[in-house]
């Protein structure tokens, strides 16, 4: 047997080339700074091409290449994410343009009073966090965690960790948000399914994580608001050697950011009605609970009706994700915009600069997803299967810990979900898993996918410029926030599993 052929054909010659696939993968994204989409890319046809499948089957002919793994790999996943990242990230933009992040927070602070103001901070994160991007939540945000803090007269860490921990929950474990969707797309799970337990589990991990620890931390470590930050303009982030923000694709690719609290001076003349009188805050949650309220009732509808009822068919189709999320949107549009005097050529406006970012995530989760498919084809996602049930660990604890090795050498959590979710679909595949079992799959994806955020990633320097902490001071408080967010989000999962 020669070299190539142990490679082929042999377990462990597949195996050895799993692990040279992701350490070529990770140093080209580490060392050489390649952009995520495109390392994936080579190191799919590579990983191909040594596994020994065909140029026809890998990228197709000049005539035909609609059933090529190129191309099937991206347009599999594709599909069915795109339209529910681009009408999250709409209806995210709208808000935060009508001054609803401001209204929330300040009813929070009313509602919980001075010794509240942290807890309140965290509600608005989490709150705030469902149709928001992490990295845009913070930039909207920390302008009014900087006001609570003077009035409290506090360290900033105090009130800045809750609602720190809110975003990334949200970020983490929900959709519309990139993780939870890109997973749940690769793993064949509903979005319902991924909603209920990612709210089952997630809540808890922000309990422990921002409430406790915030708390904890932020009476020992004092951080006062910078002192040319009275509450208006956030400063520009420095953005991680790592390049985005969030991770790589989640948002502002260069980790900057101008938001603050919206005057009518810094407002422009179609925004300055919407930042004059900011909505109710019943509006905003009304028009966020839609998309979920929808989605979770066709779940439902799905188990408990009978098919070919109209009542299953109008509850399956007003929940289809992506109808649930353009039917908010439509909402968001007309009571936040114009309604509120808002021109639609504004509303146009906003809508086009919010979906900018986008690009880049998409590209890394086709990427990502060809990458899967590659290891699929070639028997490499079989042979680490079969090797991981060898060893007795159950799905979920192997999902966990790939994502979070990967998550913790290269930084993205965007790559760690779609590689993860490469290797391990196999067994997922063949498991005969129920929807409850994969969402605490992708459950416990994602939240291996944020663990230990440290310096290769962009959002551990936007925490630290945007709430004035030293590298020391990141790494004590918001590193460890999303290790406790991870590990207690994965161990909720975990007990949910033991009982479904």
């Amino acid at each position: 047997m020669t070299f190539l052929d142990w490679l082929q054909n042999d377990t462990a010659g597949l195996l050895t080339l799993a692990a040279v696939s992701v350490a070529l993968l990770l140093i080209m994204i580490m060392r050489l700074r390649l952009e995520p989409f495109i390392a994936l890319i080579v190191t799919g046809v590579l990983v191909a091409l040594v596994a020994g499948v065909s140029v026809t089957d890998l990228v197709g002919t000049p005539i035909k290449a609609s059933d090529s793994l190129f191309e099937t790999g991206f347009a599999g996943i594709l599909g069915h994410i795109a339209p529910i990242i681009g009408l999250g990230t709409v209806l995210g933009a709208i808000m935060e343009r009508s001054g609803g992040a401001d209204a929330l927070t300040e009813r929070l602070l009313r509602l919980f009073g001075p010794k509240g103001a942290p807890l309140a901070m965290g509600v608005t994160g989490l709150v705030l966090g469902i149709p928001v991007f992490f990295d845009i939540g913070i930039f909207v945000l920390a302008p009014l965690v900087y006001v609570a803090a003077r009035r409290g007269g506090r360290s900033l860490v105090l009130y800045a960790l809750p609602m720190l921990a809110g975003l990334s929950m949200t970020h983490a474990f929900l959709p519309p948000h990139p993780g939870p969707v890109t997973a749940g797309g690769l793993l064949g799970v509903g979005m319902g399914w991924v909603i209920a337990m990612g709210l089952l589990c997630g809540i808890p991990a922000w309990l422990v994580s921002g409430v406790w620890w915030g708390s904890f931390i932020g009476r020992r470590i004092q951080v006062g608001v910078p002192e040319d930050l009275p509450g208006g303009a956030a400063p520009a982030a420095a953005p991680g050697p790592a390049g985005s923000a969030r991770d790589t694709g989640d948002g502002d690719p260069s980790g900057g950011g101008t938001a603050g609290v919206r005057t009518a001076e810094t407002a422009g003349p179609q925004t300055a009605v919407a930042v004059a009188a900011p909505p109710s805050v019943a509006l905003i949650s009304s028009i966020i609970a839609v998309p979920l309220v929808l989605i979770l009732a066709a779940t439902v509808a799905g188990v408990t009706l009978p098919e070919g009822t109209v009542l299953r068919d109008v509850l399956v189709l007003l929940g289809t994700p992506a109808i649930a999320l353009t039917l908010s949107v439509l909402l968001a549009l007309y009571l936040l915009g114009i309604r509120r005097g808002t021109s639609m050529a504004e509303l146009g406006r906003i809508s086009g600069e919010s979906l900018r970012p986008v690009g880049m995530i998409l590209l890394v989760v086709g990427a990502g997803a060809f990458f899967g498919k590659v290891l699929q084809t070639t028997g490499v996602g079989d042979a680490l299967a079969g090797s991981m049930t060898a060893i007795g660990l159950p799905v979920i604890a192997s999902a966990y810990l790939i994502s979070a090795a990967l998550r913790i050498a290269q930084g993205s959590a965007t790559v760690a979900i779609v590689t993860t979710a490469g290797i391990i679909g196999p067994t997922v595949a063949a498991g005969g898993y129920s929807q409850p079992q994969l969402a605490l799959i992708v459950v416990a994806v994602s939240a291996g996918s944020i663990i230990a955020s440290h310096v290769n990633d962009g959002g551990f320097w936007i925490v630290a410029k945007y709430f004035n902490m030293t590298v020391k001071q990141t790494l004590m408080t918001w590193t460890v926030l999303e290790t406790i967010l991870s590990v207690v989000g994965f161990a909720a999962a975990a007990l949910v599993w033991a009982v479904v």
